[in-house]
């Protein structure tokens, strides 16, 4: 059988007990004082019907079986069975019936609330028949009860549907929640990996030719007769040769299977205009504003980094936003800071295409972990009709 079950909320395990249990509390007396209008009412009407005995029995077993909703939840087929069965001799447990019907509608499926309902039914037309009220029937009364039973599970079976409903959304939300969290991580990872491809190309080449020149010196310092330096350029030699290996064999697994060699140099501040010619090329077009004191004398991983920003801003209008014009801001000066910002706005010259690709901002979570690794920061908003990707990379004095 299956239940509904209703998660934490923000009160916690304890807050939700504690205030499940004042609940059941407070049903009970309800039950309790409902109990005791339902025989009080059935004297009024039927004077003289049942003895002073059946009465004592009758509210006796209100009394008794009542505090028996305290367990509705956990066994709720048994509980309404055991109520609603005894209900037939005990009007004082009407209300109390009413109640364990309604849970087994909202906890456990339809077929077992239908036929509880029928128990339910039938206890009241038992109770009709045997106490009979002046000019009602036992049918007709058969026929109020059923009225009673069917509103009841209705009740309970909308409530039900409306917490499965709610389970599913929530179910939905938190798998939506953690593939985004997923694709998010696999973006973060595919910036590390081709940041550090980018390391091994870069690494790869300076140790090389620091191996080559320290043989080159090696060759030449053999003529001159002093062992020591010769020793030391011998060791350098080595020693780049087994730094150049050891990088190779930790990252080269991190490389893609692509036509690029080892020495294959990374873009820099010097490759923008290209990269912009290329977008132009694309149908969006592009001004680029460069106020950068002593250009080239950016760090390579600096203007790596610069170059991605701008790429993936640039990519980002491209499909993002057709028919806009892009504008791209770089300034800066060593000893304080570099600026790279990309923004877009609408513009009549521009070609206009059909739509835009889908949004994902998984290229932004992997612009954002590169900049984090040079000690920078990234912000991407809307502005105006367009957008904005700025980012502010530290320019080391040295």
């Amino acid at each position: 059988m299956h239940e509904v079950s209703v998660p934490d909320g923000p009160l916690g395990v304890r807050g939700r007990r504690a205030l499940r249990v004042a609940g059941d509390v407070a049903l009970v007396l309800s039950c309790w004082a409902a109990g005791a209008v339902v025989v009080g009412a059935t004297l009024e009407e039927t004077p003289g019907q049942r003895s002073e005995a059946v009465v004592f029995l009758d509210v006796l077993l209100g009394v008794l079986f009542t505090p028996l909703l305290f367990a509705r939840r956990r066994w709720p087929v048994a509980v309404a069975v055991v109520v609603t069965v005894t209900s037939t001799v005990s009007t004082a447990l009407a209300v109390a019936s009413l109640v364990t019907l309604f849970t087994v509608a909202v906890r456990r499926r339809f077929g077992v609330a239908v036929w509880l309902g029928v128990g339910s039914v039938a206890s009241g037309v038992v109770q009709a028949v045997v106490w009979p009220e002046p000019g009602l029937p036992w049918w007709a009364a058969g026929l109020v009860f059923v009225v009673v039973a069917v509103g009841v599970l209705a009740w309970g079976m909308y409530v039900r549907a409306r917490r499965l409903l709610t389970a599913s959304w929530r179910e939905a939300a938190e798998r939506a929640r953690a593939e985004q969290e997923l694709r998010a991580e696999q973006a973060r990872s595919v910036e590390r990996a081709r940041i550090a491809r980018e390391m091994h190309d870069v690494l790869a080449h300076r140790i090389s030719l620091v191996s080559m020149h320290a043989g080159a010196l090696e060759l030449r310092l053999e003529s001159s007769g002093d062992e020591e330096v010769v020793r030391s350029a011998e060791t350098i030699r080595r020693s780049a040769h087994a730094a150049l290996e050891d990088l190779r064999d930790i990252l080269g697994v991190l490389r893609e299977q692509s036509t690029q060699s080892a020495t294959t140099p990374q873009p820099t501040l010097s490759d923008l205009p290209a990269l912009v010619a290329e977008v132009v090329a694309a149908g969006t077009p592009v001004d680029l504003q460069v106020d950068v004191a002593d250009p080239d004398g950016v760090p390579e991983a600096l203007g790596r980094t610069a170059f991605r920003v701008v790429q993936e801003g640039l990519t980002n209008v491209r499909k993002h936003a057709p028919g806009h014009r892009a504008h791209v801001v770089l300034d800066g000066r060593r000893g304080r800071s570099l600026r790279v910002v990309v923004r877009d706005a609408p513009d009549g010259s521009a070609a206009r295409r059909r739509g835009s690709a889908p949004e994902s901002g998984f290229g932004l979570v992997g612009l954002r972990e590169r900049v984090e690794l040079v000690g920078g920061a990234v912000r991407a908003h809307r502005v105006g009709d367009g957008f904005e990707v700025s980012a502010k990379l530290p320019w080391p004095r040295r």
